[in-house]
C-alpha cells in the first residue's frame, strides 16, 4: 500500500515492524497505544501520537493501519484490534521484510506480516493478519489460518494446516501432514508428529498434549 500508515501498539514487535516499512519508504504518521505515559515519546524516531480512538479522526480512504501488536500466548488483542477498525472500514497493509524469500506462488491475505528471513515455499496460503516471524521456513502447500503466529526460527514441513488463532513457538518443528487446530499453542522447541486437536497445547519431543 502506498497510503499513510499509522501503526497501532508501541512495543517491541511494533518496533520490528517500523524497521522493516522503513527499509521499504513507507510514510509512517505514527504510532498509537493506549497507554497515555507512552504519548509524546517514539520508536525509531516515528511518534507516539496518542491513543487508538485517534485513528477515527482519519478517513477510512486516507490511511492505512498496520497491527503492531504482538502474540505472545493468544491471538486475542491482536485480532480484537484488527476487528475493531476493520468493521470500521480501515484496511491493514501488510510489512514485507526485504530479506524474506518467498515464491510467487504464495497467496498474503491482508495484513500478514513477513520477517527477517522467513522462507515461504510454492502452494502457501497465509491467512489475515498472521505474523510469518524472523527465520520462520514454511514449506510447499501449507495452509496458515487468520490470526496466527508463526515464532521465530519454527520450521513447518509441506502440506501442513494450521488454523485460526494458533500460535507456534519458537523453534518448533511440525512435520509434513500434520494439522493444528484452532486456537492451539505448540511450545518453543516442541516437535509435533501428530494431529493436534482445537484449543490444545502441546509440548516436547516428540509434543504431547499438556492442556485442553
Amino acid at each position: 500500500m502506498k497510503k499513510p500508515l499509522i501503526i497501532l501498539g508501541a512495543g517491541g514487535h511494533a518496533k520490528v515492524l517500523i524497521e522493516t516499512l522503513q527499509h521499504q519508504s513507507a510514510n509512517i504518521l505514527g504510532i498509537t497505544d493506549p497507554d497515555p505515559q507512552k504519548i509524546g515519546d517514539n520508536i525509531l524516531g516515528i511518534p507516539i501520537i496518542g491513543g487508538d480512538d485517534l485513528i477515527f479522526k482519519h478517513d477510512q480512504e486516507s490511511i492505512a493501519l498496520v497491527n503492531g501488536i504482538g502474540m505472545v500466548d493468544d491471538s486475542q488483542r491482536r485480532q480484537q484490534i484488527f476487528y475493531t477498525f476493520k468493521n470500521q472500514g480501515y484496511r491493514f497493509a501488510g510489512a514485507i521484510h526485504g530479506s524474506a524469500v518467498i515464491s510467487p506462488a504464495v497467496k498474503l491475505s491482508e495484513g500478514v506480516q513477513i520477517m527477517a528471513g522467513a522462507v515461504i515455499q510454492p502452494g502457501c496460503k497465509i491467512g489475515t493478519n498472521s505474523i510469518i516471524n524472523s527465520r520462520a521456513s514454511i514449506d510447499h502447500d501449507a495452509i496458515i489460518g487468520a490470526h496466527v503466529h508463526i515464532a521465530s526460527g519454527a520450521t513447518l514441513s509441506g502440506g501442513i494446516k494450521v488454523n485460526d488463532g494458533t500460535l507456534i513457538g519458537a523453534g518448533s518443528t511440525i512435520i509434513q501432514g500434520i494439522t493444528i487446530g484452532v486456537h492451539c499453542i505448540v511450545a518453543a522447541g516442541a516437535v509435533v508428529i501428530r494431529d493436534v486437536p482445537d484449543g490444545a497445547t502441546v509440548m516436547g519431543v516428540p509434543a504431547k498434549v499438556v492442556e485442553k
